[in-house]
């Protein structure tokens, strides 16, 4: 059976958070919460007579997107009018750009599950207005809300160098993070703010021909473009097999049925007919603008993960978490910033505050939201520093910030959860375990010195988790040898 390798690229559309829409003053809203048809006016209504004005907040914002990707941004890019007719499209055409897009050439590094990192170029991203919304009746019937029409959209392309669905899925993180980080994104794909549209083909591994591709049109979330890309990846190897050959078409994803739909046969750039948008002006890129907004780029993903490595100590997994999300690399530095230790911070946010949200059904990005603050948070890191609690009990109590809020100390001597230092207690705990246990300790004396985790774990349960592990485990030993002596 031949092996194939998938031949994979990103269209990625990313609504711009301008106040107001691309080409007119009617203002952005959250389409979840306006009613339909009430945010447009005569431009983005496509009326005749009317003329379009560049909105410059938008031309920055996808100028910081191009810089933060490494793209070289040319000295002139210009809108071209992209012609389809379509319910959502009330001009027939959408204003975009073609052949002189915003920025052009870069790349984005993506970490990978086993550790590794690839580097993903990025062909192009170029301004465009979005459509408005249809909703689909079910009853041959349709209806257009125009409230998105003409919002500011960034298309962001790829070249095919993405070779799996786990990359897909890297790359599209990857990218939502530097938007968020950026600010020029919510990166709240359930609202379709951002939408992704993978290109997929597949060949015989080791060869560089580029097949027949297929795209998967505006897939919503993460786990949508993984499922979807994995389907279509096997759907065209089937087909491949069989002796068939691929339709370059455009398909839909019906995420309850888990199966791809074929919409139509994909068009090509010259079905567009595109051609300069006559009513707009070529725009000069000059240096000093571009390296005005350079100078205004926030501290970007990598470039924190690379000071979290470098000056807090923190292992690349850790660092590489951390700031995988603007909200989440937030609440850690604000948690350092009221005293927590940068390891200690880290390792009880990914190891157990994460555990708890995804128990939850709730996204890292939300840990803004939680009981427990990133005061609460470094305070107990500082508790366990001073001995006042061991590992296990630290987890007892953010389980409790975690549900009920409030503050740590104040948890722990309400439950009594302090850690027991006092030697006596131990001690006699000690002495039950032992005596309890007569078999794993003659087991222990014959030689068999594994058998002490077995008693040490039976000693902190006896003291139920709060005994000073050190301390327990040295008394343990000690009345181990106290038995071999008798």
């Amino acid at each position: 059976m031949t092996a194939y390798e998938p031949v994979i690229g990103l269209e990625v559309h990313a609504e711009l958070l301008t106040r107001s829409k691309m080409f007119c003053p009617c203002a952005v809203v959250d389409s979840t919460q306006a009613a339909p048809n009430t945010v447009t006016c005569p431009v983005c209504l496509g009326m005749p007579g009317v003329l379009p004005v560049i909105n410059r907040q938008a031309v920055e914002f996808g100028l910081m997107v191009g810089l933060a990707l490494h793209c070289e941004i040319p000295p002139f890019n210009q809108f071209a009018r992209k012609s389809y007719f379509y319910p959502d499209l009330p001009k027939g055409y959408q204003i975009s750009q073609y052949e002189l897009p915003l920025a052009i050439n870069g790349y984005i590094d993506i970490d990978l599950p086993d550790g590794s990192s690839r580097r993903i170029r990025v062909r192009r991203a170029h301004l465009e207005e979005d459509t408005g919304k249809l909703t689909h009746t079910g009853n041959g019937k349709s209806l257009v809300d125009l409230n998105r029409a003409g919002v500011p959209l960034l298309e962001i392309v790829s070249e095919p160098d993405i070779h799996s669905a786990e990359e897909a899925e890297a790359y599209i993180r990857k990218l939502r993070s530097i938007l968020e980080y950026l600010g020029v994104n919510s990166g709240d794909m359930s609202k379709g703010v951002l939408r992704v549209e993978p290109n997929i083909s597949v060949r015989p591994a080791g060869s560089d021909e580029l097949r027949t591709r297929t795209e998967v049109k505006n897939l919503n979330s993460i786990r949508s473009l993984a499922r979807a890309t994995a389907k279509e990846i096997e759907r065209q190897i089937g087909i491949w097999e069989s002796g068939g050959a691929v339709q370059q078409a455009t398909l839909g994803w019906d995420e309850d049925r888990q199966t791809l739909v074929i919409q139509r046969v994909k068009e090509s750039a010259s079905d567009y007919r595109y051609f300069p948008e006559p009513d707009l002006p070529v725009l000069e890129m000059s240096r000093e603008w571009v390296e005005e907004v350079r100078a205004r780029l926030p501290e970007l993903p990598d470039a924190k993960r690379d000071r979290f490595i470098r000056d807090l100590g923190l292992s690349r997994y850790d660092a590489v978490v951390l700031v995988a999300d603007r909200a989440v690399a937030e609440y850690y530095e604000a948690a350092l910033a009221a005293g927590g230790e940068p390891k200690p911070v880290a390792n009880l946010m990914i190891s157990e505050l994460f555990r708890l949200m995804n128990a939850d059904g709730l996204d890292r990005a939300d840990v803004g939201g939680i009981r427990v603050t990133p005061q609460a948070l470094a305070d107990l890191t500082k508790l366990v520093a001073a001995g006042t609690l061991n590992s296990t009990t630290a987890k007892k109590v953010l389980d409790a910030l975690y549900h009920e809020g409030g503050v740590p100390a104040e948890i722990v001597r309400a439950r009594g959860l302090a850690q027991v230092t006092d030697e006596a207690p131990i001690r006699a705990a000690i002495a039950r375990v032992l005596a309890a246990n007569p078999a794993e300790v003659q087991a222990y004396l014959a030689g068999s010195e594994k058998v002490i985790k077995f008693l040490m774990g039976l000693a902190m349960r006896e003291l139920r988790g709060q005994g000073q592990p050190q301390t327990v485990q040295r008394l343990l030993a000690e009345a181990l040898e106290q038995r071999r002596q008798v």
